[in-house]
């Protein structure tokens, strides 16, 4: 397996990035907007593939670079599904599997630190976020933090894994690298209590100074959708209840770049093709499904996502290789339920 542990040294931020195999798909979490080109530069000197960039919550002592990540190699943008974040391509939820090519992480909502912290765990680590520091845990006292959630997060799921556990948390201001369950168990000195009163006294007692960067990282993280009225404007998008009039059509093909997963959690809309968006660029190649679909005449392809990134990347990326006969809902299926649109499972 491929593991970077990336730090920047201004906010503390610690970025890891993730793939099974050299020439294979990666993801990263954690990426903070000034470090991009360093990721992007390492990304290919390891011959990979960034398919998802992650967060753990939202942040707000840096600014995130998942819209640049996603602006810039076209990759899923993913974060749990409490966020505040205007748009992501994905949002997963507590028992889900965060997966690449040859790597899966079970999705743990860790709230404490903030109402949307999730952890990740794979096999014999975890991936923290703010939710357990080394020697420390995420302070509680802004963006609906809540130390009686964050103590059920901690003693109730993360502590509970095996105490050989390595832990990888979003943030160090002391240089620590990494740490392991049982080590934080025994030394971390806000896990010596005894009940979550008196957790919370410790925490509220606190008084620590706002993040210097809160006021700007805040706003700018929860801004992070990509502009999806381009689409629009150029004429490649259609509403959701636009899109109800043209379910079961044969000269409609509606695609659904969604992992399978996503479907059999919210749901397909009937007669939906599958095509991944992790295998967009195979399947627009000549010969490709999408490009055999599209010759057809007088078809009309439809992509469809969870809430119109992957979607509007997709028509981009068609109509880029002279698929004018591609277009995509605006919104995804978040639009097509609001709308009160069929679902099958």
């Amino acid at each position: 397996m491929i593991f970077r542990q990336l730090f920047d040294s201004v906010s503390g931020t610690y970025s890891y990035l993730l793939a099974s195999r050299p020439g294979g798909e990666a993801l990263i979490f954690d990426p903070v907007l000034e470090k991009v080109d360093r990721y992007l530069q390492l990304v290919k000197e390891l011959d990979l593939r960034l398919v998802k960039a992650v967060d753990t919550h939202l942040h707000a002592d840096h600014i995130t670079g998942l819209g640049a990540l996603r602006d810039r190699t076209r990759c899923i943008t993913v974060m749990g599904e409490n966020t505040k974040a205007d748009v992501v391509s994905m949002r997963i939820g507590e028992g889900d599997k965060l997966t690449v090519e040859g790597v899966s992480l079970d999705v743990l909502y860790t709230p404490g630190h903030t109402d949307d912290s999730y952890s990740f765990l794979m096999r014999d680590r975890v991936f923290t976020g703010d939710t357990l520091l080394i020697r420390g845990t995420g302070r509680t006292d802004f963006q609906n933090g809540d130390p009686r959630a964050q103590y059920e997060s901690l003693f109730g799921k993360l502590l509970k894994l095996p105490d050989e556990t390595l832990v990888f948390p979003a943030h160090d201001y002391k240089g620590e690298t990494v740490s392991t369950i049982g080590e934080e168990k025994r030394f971390n000195p806000r896990l010596q209590v005894k009940s979550v009163e008196e957790y919370a006294a410790l925490m509220n007692s606190l008084k620590l100074p706002n993040p210097k960067m809160m006021d700007v990282a805040v706003p700018s993280n929860m801004r992070v959708g990509l502009a999806q009225q381009d689409i629009a404007r150029r004429g490649w998008a259609l509403t959701a209840s636009q899109a109800m009039e043209l379910v079961g059509r044969g000269d409609v093909a509606f695609v659904d770049l969604r992992e399978k997963s996503e479907g059999d959690k919210h749901g397909v809309i009937p007669g939906s093709l599958h095509a991944p968006y992790t295998d967009l660029q195979d399947n627009l190649r000549a010969g490709g499904m999408l490009q055999n679909l599209a010759a057809a005449p007088g078809k009309r392809v439809l992509f469809y996502c969870a809430f119109g990134e992957r979607s509007a990347m997709a028509v981009q990326a068609a109509q880029d290789v002279g698929l004018a006969a591609a277009s995509h809902i605006e919104g995804g299926i978040d639009a097509w339920k609001k709308a009160s649109g069929p679902l099958v499972r």
